[in-house]
């Protein structure tokens, strides 16, 4: 079991779910106080674009991908008109780049056709758009638009899961879950942290439980 971090306050070990997620979110803020989105991005459009793009694929691959993309089709406007074969070739590296190709002008022309160019704030409306579901939603909603959202990705649900937060493995109900256990304006920060801490401490494979800030709660916690 890890030793307490230095930024580890002195109190009592968390029984309920709910008291885990706050200690945890208090934990991950002081762990990686400058956690953001890690796609390049400069408007909501480009974030909304980048995320479709993530899918079965590495932020750094995506943002590999982006400056070519975005330079070629600037707005959403562009990229509705966009000939598939030419914007497939464009996102190729992404992985399952037709499809991808297809849900990118197919998200434009929802825009262009229904919300003005606009990117929209309401959760129904961006889920409406093609290649778009509650995570990507959620992204741009907490990330673009300052709204609330907590996206669920694998490292969300993995660690959620391990922490004892949630039994349930379909990532809409674990949204709905985690979502009334944090401040519904710090729930994509929430979000972000778990994907970091996922990433770089609390891996798939081999947990570092070692040098995990979490260790003195975690019910997974490996000897």
């Amino acid at each position: 079991m890890a030793a307490p971090s230095e930024h580890t306050p002195a109190r009592r070990r968390p029984r309920t779910p709910a008291g885990r997620a706050r200690r945890t979110h208090e934990l991950l803020a002081l762990e990686y106080p400058e956690a953001h989105c890690e796609l390049d991005h400069r408007d909501a459009y480009e974030l909304l674009a980048a995320t479709i793009l993530s899918a079965q694929c590495t932020d750094a691959r995506v943002n590999q991908v982006t400056p070519a993309l975005f330079a070629r089709y600037p707005t959403p406007a562009d990229l509705a008109e966009a000939d598939p074969e030419e914007l497939e070739e464009i996102i190729r590296s992404t992985g399952f780049f037709r499809s991808k190709a297809k849900s990118l002008i197919g998200m434009a022309d929802g825009l262009v056709d229904r919300f003005g160019g606009e990117v929209p704030g309401a959760m129904a409306d961006l889920t409406s758009l093609p290649g778009v579901g509650r995570k990507t939603a959620n992204v741009v909603r907490s990330v673009a638009l300052g709204l609330p959202g907590l996206p669920v990705d694998t490292h969300v649900l993995r660690l959620s899961k391990r922490l004892g937060l949630t039994e349930d493995d379909d990532p809409v109900r674990v949204e709905h879950e985690l979502g009334p256990m944090v401040p519904a304006a710090e729930r994509g920060e929430f979000s972000l942290r778990l994907i970091l801490h996922g990433r770089r401490v609390c891996a798939a494979r081999r947990p570092a439980c070692e040098r995990c800030v979490l260790a003195s709660f975690c019910p997974s916690v490996q000897a």
